[in-house]
């Protein structure tokens, strides 16, 4: 399938896949005023927005803490595809008019991924789970169309970072950035979250699984999903002069 395809599917499918999970907080700050309406209507339309225009798929999964897997959430992801090897990803909350924008995520084929250096793999984690267990959706979009994109997923991996941590009821963006990763085994993901985006999106999980039977599991690039070896990395907020150098 083309992208273009996909998009025409996408088009097709508009509004069967959104508006229907809510934000986690409720920011403090007042209603916009006429003006700001006013300034943010004008902005719509005249501003050029070509690189928002290219967020074509929406995909709803699953994310916990690096070195703290009973830390979970729900993540909506809105992605671009940038080249055959390369995806990117806005993460939100929810996906109605109140959701915070919690991190973003950049997706790379697995010859991509075997490209990185064996440090730089720890910060990343596979996506063989999430598609073959039925976790990882496309909201809204024909099954065949769903069906062939989590055949490109599958063997993908990627490196996620949330910002905004609204799951643990932050009204406002405070903290430090966090590595998340993904599950990788059955009975991880607690059944309740799953259970309640089922019900939401109207799917089964289940199902799901049972549709994706014939995808192949990909063989797993060591390096990937290091937290199951003990090897955590996270973020550390620190006052040291050097800290913003690069030493990568």
């Amino acid at each position: 399938m083309t992208r273009n395809t996909l998009l025409v599917l996408l088009i097709i499918a508009a509004g069967c896949g959104g508006k229907n999970s809510g934000s986690q907080v409720t920011s403090p700050g007042d209603s916009l005023n006429a003006k700001d309406r006013l300034l943010n209507t004008g902005a719509d339309i005249l501003q050029d927005k070509t690189p928002l225009k290219h967020f074509d798929a929406y995909l709803d999964g699953f994310h916990f803490y690096n070195g703290n897997i009973n830390a979970q959430m729900e993540a909506h992801h809105y992605v671009s595809q940038l080249n055959d090897d390369l995806y990117q990803a806005v993460i939100f909350d929810g996906n109605g008019k109140d959701a915070k924008l919690m991190g973003v995520e950049y997706i790379v084929t697995a010859e991509a991924f075997k490209s990185l250096d064996e440090e730089e793999k720890k910060l990343w984690h596979s996506h063989h789970h999430e598609v073959k267990s039925g976790s990882l959706i496309a909201p809204g979009i024909p099954k065949v169309a769903e069906h062939e994109l989590m055949e490109k997923l599958v063997s993908t991996y990627g490196k996620t970072i949330h910002t905004w941590h609204t799951d643990q009821e932050r009204e406002l963006p405070v903290g430090s950035p966090m590595i998340m990763m993904g599950f990788t085994k059955d009975g991880q993901l607690h059944k309740e979250m799953l259970s309640d985006r089922d019900k939401r999106f109207n799917v089964s999980t289940e199902e799901i699984k049972k549709n994706r039977a014939d995808i192949p599991m990909p063989a797993l690039i060591p390096g990937a999903n290091a937290w199951e070896k003990g090897e955590i990395r996270q973020f550390v907020i620190t006052n040291k002069p050097d800290s913003a150098v690069h030493k990568h």
